[in-house]
């Protein structure tokens, strides 16, 4: 029987749920049990799919194709096990459920409530993520919001019923709240912590561990006061402060016993945690032999919006000896200004994305790096780009474009999926209006690679990556960027759409229709973005030389 351990949180959000439950997972992992983790968001947007990354940060996909909230990310790069579809469900899903189950007849005329059908549903999507992950040891549940919010009340409600049907030590409630620093008074402040256990008190959920965030560790004194007022024993009051990389929060929270506590409160003896490999990824992220200066052109809020990206970088320096300091560039300065800020730059990097604004000055990037033999890597519309500043300016294909960009353009070289008319690659015009959400190609494929490339070198005979788009390059036009020198070094099995475009006679010039970023992980790595930082480096080493002369 799967054991449940529920995490939720107070004061505020985004102090970290999901850091903590992937850490928490990862040592349970370490100590020889299964684990999964689920998301519940209490927003009512069936996913996020819709949703704009200023305000809700990248969406994260799984590899059946689900558009899920970004925690999943840090989920499967703290544990082995990948996510899916079940792992997150939003208040949109639960409420799409019920209702579909209310017109045909299933509630047998009762008045259809929140409790019981509601929080029935939600425990039933609960039951469903743990048993599509193989009926796990442990399920860990990651509460979004806070306590006190109205929109999460039936999430809470739902598991505090769920506690009372799995019975005694079969869960355990983890509480993430703020002890905030008032500098003025020099002082940590408890009280935020005391009324966020209060509510959830209130509600019925008696929580068996407090993680207090806290910008410094949170001395002795205040962690008895939090014990006292919060009725929570002193060494289940784990302080969480601080770090410059957040693949120490496994090593700061089993320092502290929270493993040990989760365990025995689920009454289990598994072995000794063995976090070797975290060590490991800690010590070569804080000694790197070298550095390397990487331009990351986009247009959304970097910290969130390209998070996993952000990551997978990180990784590539973690296992490649190198610091990768990324500078943010906004598209659009690119447009207005020219692209004398990527001087000094080893590598230029453009990212997926929707939508006009900025691409004109992403081109001007994507322009700039291929000229100046720059290593340059393209994701998603990163590589749809590459393929329209080369078809205007290799080719000669004036006002080149995608259908996305511009309606009108001459030269269609990027299209909709749903535009190609025949094998021929000739662009249909639409004008009806469609639906945003679920029209995408998602998910994982497999794609075979062209011997003797770039990308063979990086990935073998096939490619195994997640995708998340609704444009293509467009294959009518592929032949004469082919004679111009651009190889397509992978093509989709069955519509032989370009996957993967290079260019030989460059450092590194490599765009791609997937998403590479959302299989890095600290522990193993990702080979195409350990590549790209290696041909940074080398780029940086040559032009040392050169500047040295």
């Amino acid at each position: 029987m799967t054991k449940y351990v529920f995490v939720t949180g107070g004061v505020v959000s985004s102090l970290g749920k999901g850091i903590a439950a992937a850490s928490l997972a990862a040592i349970l992992e370490s100590r020889g049990l299964t684990v999964t983790i689920i998301k519940m968001d209490p927003y009512i947007n069936v996913d996020p799919g819709t949703m704009s990354p200023f305000q809700h940060g990248e969406v994260f996909v799984t590899e059946d194709g689900a558009e899920t909230d970004l925690d999943l990310g840090h989920y499967e790069r703290f544990i082995t096990p990948k996510m899916h579809k079940a792992n997150n469900f939003t208040t949109g899903q639960i409420y799409s459920n019920v209702l579909r189950k209310e017109r045909r007849g299933e509630y047998l005329g009762k008045t259809v409530q929140v409790i019981p059908h509601i929080t029935n549903e939600i425990q039933d999507f609960i039951a469903r993520g743990a048993h599509a992950a193989g009926d796990p040891d442990i399920a860990l549940v990651e509460i979004g919001g806070t306590v006190g919010d109205i929109e999460s009340l039936p999430f809470l409600e739902a598991v505090r019923q769920l506690s009372l049907r799995a019975g005694r030590n079969n869960t355990c409630f983890i509480h993430l709240t703020l002890v905030p620093y008032i500098a003025s008074a020099g002082e940590l402040k408890t009280k935020p912590t005391q009324h966020s256990v209060g509510e959830l008190r209130k509600i019925g959920i008696i929580p068996n561990v407090l993680l207090c965030r806290a910008d410094r560790k949170i001395p002795d004194d205040e962690r008895a006061k939090i014990s006292l007022f919060a009725n929570v024993p002193m060494d289940a009051v784990i302080s969480v402060w601080d770090v410059d990389t957040i693949y120490k929060v496994p090593m700061m929270l089993h320092e502290q016993g929270l493993d040990d506590i989760v365990c025995k409160t689920l009454d289990i003896n598994p072995k000794p945690a063995d976090l070797s490999a975290w060590d490991k990824v800690v010590d070569r992220l804080e000694h790197p032999k070298d550095q390397v200066n990487l331009a990351m052109i986009g247009k959304y809020d970097l910290k969130d919006s390209y998070k996993s990206l952000n990551e997978a970088l990180v990784h590539a320096g973690i296992h490649t000896g190198h610091k990768v300091n990324v500078t943010f560039i906004e598209a659009e300065i690119l447009e207005k200004d020219g692209t004398d800020c990527l001087k000094g730059m080893d590598a230029i990097l453009v990212p997926g994305g929707f939508g006009k604004r900025g691409t004109e000055g992403k081109i001007k990037a994507i322009e700039y790096a291929r000229k100046n033999d720059i290593p340059y890597l393209g994701i998603c519309l990163g590589m749809q780009l590459a393929v329209i500043e080369f078809a205007r300016n290799v080719c000669g294909l004036g006002r080149a474009n995608s259908t996305e960009l511009d309606a009108d353009t001459p030269h269609p070289v990027v299209a909709l999926i749903t535009e190609w008319k025949d094998h021929t690659g000739v662009i249909e015009r639409r004008s009806e209006d469609s639906d945003l959400g679920g029209t995408m190609r998602l998910g994982k494929q497999i794609v075979p690679v062209k011997p003797g490339t770039l990308t063979a070198s990086i990935y073998g005979n096939e490619v195994a990556e997640r995708h998340r788009h609704r444009y293509e390059v467009n294959n009518a036009y592929c032949d004469q960027f082919e004679k111009a020198g651009m190889v397509i070094s992978a093509r989709t099995p069955g519509e032989n759409l370009p996957e993967i475009m290079e260019l030989p006679d460059h450092s590194f010039f490599m765009g791609v229709q997937f998403h590479p970023e959302f299989t890095s992980t600290p522990r193993f790595g990702h080979p195409l973005f350990n590549a790209f930082i290696n041909a940074a480096a080398k780029y940086h080493h040559e032009h040392e030389k050169k500047d040295q002369k």
